[in-house]
């Protein structure tokens, strides 16, 4: 089932509805896909291509979607918080043949492709921009009809990496058609049906609203999708649109019952079926508050974007296992010891996950694939968690085998921060790492080895912050920059860092 199929047999059930009351029907959507579709035929580009968007939340983005899906193209969402260095490597490394952006990050996009070779079909939407042709005039002249074939594409997501530029996962294309009729395991997973509909407000670049928006489309129902994320606006859409299904990350959950009593309980969210959430450890006592308010439709998972595998569980296995993630639902858990020997249930170790399909494999980095692959079973991946399962099967995380940092449901590698630092002037030595936060989960912290003719004071470390924004996504910057005397290292040069930031926090206590 596609736009398509539902455009056949519902043309004029909304598909989406924005914050605003702008609507797409599936008719609309069926016929904006198509026509972009034949756009890029006409252009050349063809199955097993690659193209991109870069795009707040808006009806637009499920229009570039559905037309790559439609298309057997890889579609890689890319992230609007990057900065143009990172946008650029993205379009570069992933071969995009077209990209198509909002007026709101058209600068972003035309400061990024200065550099890089390729690309040169560039859409905008929205209004015009220098260099860039219009959107709306290039559907307006193509044809409303399906391609003669139309086999199903796939997201081509793009991961932080751990040492340097995010990292793409690409996976073979299956070659079946798009209206082929099975379903994404969400579908059934999660019951949804031409009644259901979902609300977002987590960015489409991510990968879980975008895949149960999606989901959502191909079972039919209608997704309600807000341009960003306010606590009431999205207790108002609940009751408005009579909200079934929802997708969060812990730190909306903390926002939410960070409002006044009066407000929470002033709207109806008793249409609530399903609120899964992802991303990020959620705190026993957020989630249980959580549940107390809306009820047991909480419903967890944990995996990653690489798609090698994941848990789940709902609110009453929760409630019977507390703080657990769920038991595996696609692939199977492996946790082993430090040479790769699996542990049995109660013992703590290294997670891995075996797919049910294709290893993975990282896009032009084999080095990153081959660091997270288990020492004897390759197709075995890991995301650097480390935890244990119980006698039943229920996954427990209990640390990060990495210093990755998780900040309101982000993953932010370290590394990527320390190298934008050591290239200021006055820096010598830098060790970052996440410190709790009782909102965002974590936020990112740096401490400093100035270089011998630098002087530690409050406008420097805020220069150091402004510095590294101007390099990489704002999320990444350290909100906190302390400047030491010296940073502890091994005679190898290894920086201890799990010796610093134990320092740290027993410093603040």
């Amino acid at each position: 089932m596609f736009p398509g199929t539902h455009a056949e047999s519902t043309p004029e059930k909304t598909a989406v509805v924005m914050a605003d009351g702008r609507t797409l029907t599936y008719r609309e959507l069926d016929e904006s896909s198509a026509r972009l579709a034949q756009y890029w035929w006409s252009e050349g580009i063809r199955p097993d291509d690659r193209v991109a968007v870069l795009a707040e939340n808006c009806a637009e983005y499920f229009t570039v979607v559905w037309a790559a899906l439609r298309s057997g193209l890889h579609l890689t969402p890319v992230n609007w918080h990057f900065s143009s260095v990172e946008v650029a490597h993205v379009i570069a490394d992933s071969g995009a043949r077209s990209v198509v952006v909002s007026t709101r990050f058209a600068p972003l996009l035309a400061e990024a492709l200065a550099d890089v070779d390729g690309c040169a079909d560039r859409l905008v939407f929205g209004g015009d921009h220098a260099g860039f042709d219009r959107y709306e005039q290039i559907l307006a002249r193509m044809p409303a009809e399906r391609l003669v074939d139309e086999p199903r594409g796939d997201f081509m997501m793009y991961t932080s990496g751990t040492t340097g530029h995010p990292k793409g996962v690409k996976r073979d294309l299956s070659g079946r058609d798009v209206r082929n009729p099975r379903q994404p395991y969400l579908v059934p997973l999660l019951g949804l049906d031409q009644q259901t509909v979902t609300m977002t407000p987590a960015p489409l670049y991510h990968a879980a609203p975008l895949f149960l928006s999606i989901a959502t489309q191909v079972a039919g129902g209608t997704v309600v999708c807000p341009d960003a994320f306010d606590p009431e606006q999205s207790l108002v859409l609940i009751e408005r649109h009579r909200v079934t299904h929802s997708q969060w990350v812990p730190t909306h959950f903390h926002r939410l019952l960070a409002l006044p009593q009066e407000v929470r309980e002033r709207y109806d969210v008793s249409s609530l079926r399903v609120a899964s959430h992802t991303a990020a450890p959620c705190p026993p006592h957020l989630k249980r508050a959580m549940i107390d308010w809306w009820g047991p439709v909480l419903h967890e998972y944990y995996g990653g974007s690489e798609g090698v595998g994941m848990t789940y569980c709902t609110s009453p296995e929760w409630l019977a296992h507390p703080g657990t993630v769920g038991r595996p639902i696609v692939g199977q858990v492996h946790v082993c010891d430090d040479d790769g020997r699996e542990l049995d249930a109660g013992e703590i170790g290294l997670i891995y996950f075996e797919p049910p399909g294709a290893a993975l494999n990282y896009h032009n980095d084999d080095a990153k694939t081959r660091s997270v692959s288990h020492p004897a079973h390759p197709s075995w991946s890991t995301l650097g968690d480390i935890g244990h399962v119980d006698e039943d099967g229920y996954l427990y995380l209990s640390d990060r085998a990495t210093f990755m940092i998780i900040s309101g449901g982000v993953n932010i590698y370290p590394q990527e921060t320390e190298n934008a630092l050591l290239e200021h002037a006055s820096v010598r030595d830098a060790a970052v790492f996440g410190v709790p936060h009782e909102e965002m989960g974590e936020e990112v912290v740096a401490l400093v080895e100035l270089a011998d003719d630098a002087k530690g004071s409050a406008a420097l470390a805020s220069e150091m912050i402004e510095f590294v924004r101007a390099r990489i996504a704002h999320y990444k910057a350290p909100r906190r920059v302390q400047f030491v005397t010296d940073l502890p290292r091994t005679p190898t040069g290894k920086l201890l860092k799990r010796e610093v930031r134990e320092s740290y926090l027993a410093g603040e206590g």
